[in-house]
């Protein structure tokens, strides 16, 4: 075996496993908290080609989570910084970046038949529920990241399917919808922590600098946790027997 930066994995996986990780492209909604660790982790365990799809750009207040974002890099394309990070990783990586949102008005960009795997990172629950619909159109696995905002334990998190989910609010709202559309099952990641209530002089500091919505908490430690286990589910499944 050439040595080589994934030298380490193939020891683990083996040759014909790690060809298989090579030969995969993987679309990424949302290259946030959780999106941009997923990124990371597949760009390290070799996976040949990444769809990185987003349209936000590096803010102040990504830095508390966010693996792109520095202060070199505020104000840049999520996707730009993605690109580059994966490439210093591992130069032959293919990337494709759209700087767009996921909504079902933009999702005819987008043909789902090209992709082994799809994951879901993004914020809308219309955006969620269409790349569900879309992913099982074209029957492709898809994995799903629920809400891990206002949460401090990374412990909590778990691997299950969606109908099996209990406390997160998103995942409460994403089992009505699924189920008014009649799909069956959908691999998620979500925590059974219960949120923590923000800080009220802190939460009105932020609203006043950006809209008058709530926004959540975040840290270091949940976000990208729930990245890291989504990408262990993906080479999971796209290695087993």
């Amino acid at each position: 075996m050439m040595l080589n930066q994934f030298s380490r994995t193939e020891l683990i996986f083996g040759e014909e496993k790690m060809q298989k990780i090579h030969n995969s492209r993987i679309a990424v909604f949302g290259l946030g908290g959780v999106g941009g660790y997923v990124v990371e982790a597949l760009a390290r365990c070799g996976v040949g080609t990444l769809d990185l799809i987003d349209n936000d750009t590096v803010s102040l207040t990504n830095l508390n989570r966010q693996i792109y974002a520095l202060h070199s890099t505020i104000g840049q394309y999520k996707t730009d910084v993605a690109e580059a990070r994966c490439k210093d990783i591992n130069p032959d990586i293919v990337i494709n970046k759209y700087n767009t949102f996921y909504l079902p008005e933009t999702k005819d960009q987008f043909d789902f038949s090209q992709y082994d795997y799809v994951v879901d990172c993004i914020d809308t629950v219309t955006g969620k529920i269409q790349l569900v619909l879309q992913a099982q159109e074209a029957n492709v696995p898809i994995i799903s990241s629920m809400g891990t905002g206002n949460k401090k334990d990374p412990s909590k998190l778990q691997v299950t399917d969606i109908y099996k989910t209990s406390v997160d609010p998103l995942a409460k709202v994403m089992r009505h919808e699924l189920k008014k559309r009649n799909v069956k099952k959908l691999k998620v990641v979500y925590s059974t922590e219960l949120p923590t209530v923000p800080d009220e002089k802190a939460a009105g500091e932020l609203t006043e600098d950006s809209t008058k919505r709530s926004i959540p908490g975040s840290n270091a430690f949940v976000p990208p946790s729930a990245g890291l286990l989504i990408a262990s589910e993906i080479i999971k499944d796209l290695t087993k027997e």
